[in-house]
C-alpha cells in the first residue's frame, strides 16, 4: 500500500495538485476562487463555505514553504477571519501519510488524501507530527474520570503506560502523547482517550506583523500614506495578488496599485476574483483613468487624485460602492 501511494504522489505535479484541491473543495460545497496565475505569490487558492474561510497553498515538497510565506498566509488569516492550510505530497525525506496533521511555521498541513477524507467522508485526523515522533491529542478529562471511576492511582496508570506520575498528570491536562503511550492508556483503561483533530482550526498564535511603509516606495508609499490619513490601518503585503489590506473599523479592503494599464486590468482581475469568494471589498489605485471607465471586471478603479481629494473614510467607502459592480455567480 505505501509504495502504490509513493507511486501516485510522484506522478502528480503542483498543478495536477492545485486543480485535485480545487475539485474537492467544489465537491464539499465550498465556493472556491481560481488558481492564483501571478508568480511568486504566497497561497494559491481561497474558498467558503458558509462561514467557513480557506487560504490554502498548494507544495509539492512542503519544507519549501518559506517564513516569509507561513507569516503573510497568517497574517491574512487572521485580518480575514480565515484558516490557513498546506496541501502537499511529500517532505524531502518522505511522503506524506494519510490521517497525520502536519506543521511548519505555525501552518497546518496535511496530506491530498487527509484533505479529500476530511471534506468529502467528514473523516478528521487523529495523529499529529511533532518533533520526536507521531503524537495524539487526549481529552484529559475522560482520562481522568476513567482512572477516578476505575479507582486507579496515577503510579497505577503510569506504570501501565510505562511513563512518569508527572506525565499522566500532563495528559490529564490535556498534553499530548505518543500513540503508544495513548494505545496502553486505552487498553489498560478499556476508554477511548484520543480526540479528533481540526486541520481548520484558528490558531490562537497570530501574525500581528506590521509590515513598515519605509520600504515601499513611489506610487504604493503615497497611496499607503493617503489611506492612513483618511483613517485606515494599513498592512502592506509582498507576495500576494493585491499590495495591502486596508481596514477602517469593519470595511476592509483588498487593495491593488496599478501603475500601468497592464498590471492595473490583471491585478484587477486577481482580487476581483478573491474578493468575491471572501466577501470582501476591492480597489485598485491607478495614476489616471483611461477613458470613463471606472472598474475592471466590478474592481472598483480610483485615481491617485481622487483619493488625494476624499476627505474621510466614508468618502472613499461611498465611492468604492458606487463603482462597485458584480457579476451574479
Amino acid at each position: 500500500m505505501r509504495k502504490a501511494v509513493r507511486t501516485k504522489a510522484a506522478t502528480v505535479n503542483r498543478e495536477q495538485l492545485i486543480a485535485n484541491i480545487r475539485e474537492t473543495l467544489a465537491k464539499s460545497g465550498y465556493f472556491v476562487s481560481e488558481p492564483l496565475s501571478l508568480r511568486s505569490v504566497s497561497f494559491d487558492l481561497v474558498g467558503r463555505k458558509d462561514r467557513q474561510l480557506l487560504i490554502i497553498k498548494a507544495l509539492s515538497n512542503i519544507d519549501s514553504l518559506s517564513s516569509e510565506d507561513a507569516t503573510e498566509i497568517k497574517v491574512l488569516s487572521h485580518a480575514l477571519g480565515a484558516s490557513p492550510l498546506v496541501v502537499g505530497l511529500h517532505s524531502s525525506s518522505a511522503e506524506l501519510e494519510d490521517g497525520i496533521l502536519y506543521t511548519r511555521f505555525g501552518i497546518p498541513i496535511v496530506s491530498e488524501g487527509t484533505f479529500k477524507e476530511h471534506l468529502l467522508e467528514g473523516v478528521p485526523p487523529f495523529v499529529y507530527a511533532a518533533p520526536g515522533g507521531l503524537y495524539v491529542k487526549i481529552d484529559g478529562e475522560t482520562l481522568r474520570n476513567a482512572r477516578a471511576a476505575r479507582n486507579i492511582s496515577l503510579g497505577g496508570l503510569a506504570e501501565a503506560a510505562g511513563v512518569s506520575r508527572k506525565a499522566i498528570q500532563m495528559y490529564e491536562g490535556g498534553m499530548g502523547a505518543m500513540i503508544e503511550i495513548a494505545e496502553r492508556m486505552e487498553d489498560f483503561l478499556n476508554e477511548a482517550l484520543v480526540q479528533p483533530l481540526d486541520p481548520f482550526a484558528v490558531t490562537a498564535e497570530v501574525a500581528e506583523i506590521l509590515k513598515s511603509l519605509d520600504q515601499y516606495e513611489g506610487a504604493n508609499r503615497d497611496i499607503f500614506e493617503m489611506l492612513k490619513e483618511i483613517g485606515y490601518s494599513v498592512v502592506p503585503t509582498r507576495k500576494c495578488p493585491f499590495d495591502a489590506l486596508a481596514k477602517e473599523e469593519e470595511f476592509l479592503l483588498l487593495t491593488a496599485v496599478g501603475e500601468d494599464p497592464k498590471t492595473s486590468e490583471r491585478k484587477a482581475m486577481a482580487v476581483g476574483n478573491i474578493s468575491r469568494v471572501t466577501e470582501k471589498k476591492s480597489v485598485v489605485f491607478i495614476q489616471k483613468k483611461a477613458g470613463s471607465r471606472e472598474d475592471i471586471a466590478g474592481t472598483p478603479l480610483v485615481t491617485k487624485d481622487e483619493l488625494r481629494r476624499t476627505d474621510d473614510a466614508d468618502d472613499l467607502r461611498e465611492l468604492i460602492l458606487r463603482r462597485e459592480r458584480r457579476k451574479v455567480i
